[in-house]
């Protein structure tokens, strides 16, 4: 039976469009109050409206609008239960000639730092409602990207931090969403290279679905993949090899936390 959803609390940012306009639309149909967070206020204004949630303009690469925004949705509902931490932009810019500086740190700002800043500032609200914090990724993080190699160092930093944090903090479920190349603007300048090679376009109804099996399920430390013709999971990392004292024993498992010990198995 799906989760009850009702009266949850949601802050989604990149929440004006795309998978977070269509996410906030899905929570907000099964009764979730929804902060819509994004820079582009007259989208979100609208998105917000028309699902009866509330609009706060927050540009993910300053702290204080993540303080912010979770703050809102503090003063409005009364409490956090999901941070979806959705915004995300294309980098633009490989290691070669045409590397940019400006347009590097732009795209680590939005890509990385503005989940963390989310995350550091959900995180105490999400604690008191035993709630969750699930950030965008990519498929770009789970495998070689060498077409944007600078997004690909990002989505794989969002992966590590929502795998590490889910650790550091047992009484929040912490996960990633990893969607391949979905029907949305960021894949706009990759779309006729797209269909030249035939690559299949994802439907963002497929990666909010996906989004919802998050929500409703029981795991943590998880990066679901989203990819054409496969339904969605956990993707399933090999265990990396564990510390071994000289008679081969392992060091140290007795006091790491349970994911720790999970990824030690070998």
């Amino acid at each position: 039976m799906p989760v009850e959803l009702t009266g949850k609390v949601a802050l989604i940012t990149g929440g004006s469009n795309g998978i977070g306009a269509a996410s906030a639309r899905r929570l907000a149909a099964r009764g979730a109050h929804v902060v819509v967070a994004d820079v582009d206020a007259d989208q979100g204004k609208a998105v917000a409206d028309e699902i009866g949630g509330v609009f706060v303009r927050c540009d993910v690469t300053q702290p204080a609008d993540s303080a912010e925004a979770v703050a809102l949705a503090v003063r409005e509902f009364g409490g956090l239960d999901i941070a979806f931490l959705n915004a995300g932009i294309g980098t633009g810019c490989s290691l070669g000639d045409d590397f940019d500086v400006e347009t590097y740190r732009r795209a680590m700002a939005i890509n990385l730092d503005g989940v963390v800043y989310g995350a550091h500032y959900a995180l105490p609200e999400v604690r008191k409602r035993g709630g969750q914090i699930i950030a965008t990724a990519s498929m770009a993080g789970l495998m070689p990207m060498p077409g944007d190699p600078v997004y690909g160092a990002n989505k794989a930093a969002v992966v590590g931090l929502m795998r590490s944090l889910a650790g550091a903090h047992p009484d929040v479920r912490v996960n990633a969403l990893c969607p391949g190349f979905a029907d949305t603007n960021i894949i706009v300048p990759l779309r006729s290279t797209l269909d030249e090679i035939g690559m299949p376009i994802i439907p963002v109804s497929a990666v909010v679905d996906a989004f919802l099996s998050i929500v409703e399920g029981s795991g943590t430390g998880e990066a679901w993949f989203v990819q054409a013709g496969r339904p969605s999971e956990p993707f399933g990392f090999r265990n990396p090899p564990g510390p071994r004292a000289a008679d081969g024993s392992r060091i140290g498992a007795a006091s790491l936390d349970p994911v720790s010990i999970a990824l030690e198995e070998n």
